[in-house]
Parts: C-alpha cells; sequence; structure tokens
C-alpha cells in the first residue's frame, strides 16, 4: 500500500447493492479501458484489490457477465442494472470499481479520465 490507499464506499443507483474496498491508488488510477465492452459502457473505474472487495449488502442482487476468456468478470445490480465493479483479465487479483458509485465522488471532477488498451489485450494474442 502506498500512502495514496484509501477505503471506499460504493452504491448501486436504487440502494439494492453495497460495497466496499481498499484502493491502493486512492481515485488516482481512474481510467476507461478500450476492449468492445467496456468502451460501450463507458464507465471509469479505479482498481481495488480482489480480496478487498467485500460486498456488504444485496450480493443476491448482483449479476455476472463474461464472455471470451471469461477472465474478466462484470457485476450488475439486477434492479437497477448500474454496472458496479469487474474482475479484471489484465489481473484477476485487482477489481475495477465504477468511478460514479463510489460515495462522494462527482465524476466530472477526475476529467479528463485516461484510457487503457483493452483491445489488444495479451490474452487475445494467439
Amino acid at each position: 500500500m502506498n500512502d495514496q490507499s484509501t477505503t471506499i464506499t460504493a452504491t448501486c443507483h436504487c440502494g439494492a447493492v453495497r460495497l466496499t474496498a481498499t484502493a491502493p491508488y486512492g481515485l488516482s488510477d481512474a481510467a476507461r479501458c478500450s476492449c468492445s465492452f467496456c468502451r460501450r459502457r463507458q464507465a471509469a473505474a479505479v482498481t481495488a484489490r480482489t480480496d478487498s472487495l467485500s460486498v456488504t449488502h444485496g450480493a443476491d442482487n448482483l449479476q455476472r457477465y463474461s464472455w471470451g476468456t471469461h477472465t474478466a468478470k462484470h457485476y450488475f445490480c439486477k434492479t437497477c442494472g448500474i454496472y458496479m465493479y469487474h474482475q479484471r483479465r489484465s489481473d484477476p487479483a485487482e477489481c475495477g470499481v465504477n468511478l460514479g458509485c463510489i460515495e462522494g465522488v462527482n465524476v466530472w471532477e477526475h476529467e479528463p479520465v485516461r484510457w487503457t488498451d483493452g483491445i489488444n489485450h495479451v490474452s487475445d494474442r494467439t
């Protein structure tokens, strides 16, 4: 951990799902991914360690979506449809938590958000 490490709380729009996680870089690494799924979703995410993420309310209200290699696992609220977090394909020990779901965060204050290259992912190379 470093001096930017912070505990975050995130909720979906309807309040059915709540999670906490440790963000080792705080909010400073917010990014969007250019893979076929994320570029359509457009949500910026911050890094959290998978082992620190805890769904504290509404775990049974989460829906998982995955495709391709099925390494990345994207979780959405079944009620309001909000993307909450995903386990990363690039490093399954990390999750990306939707910046827009983190309590107290105004996403527009973090613009411009950088993009990561999800199109040319090493898992897609033969």
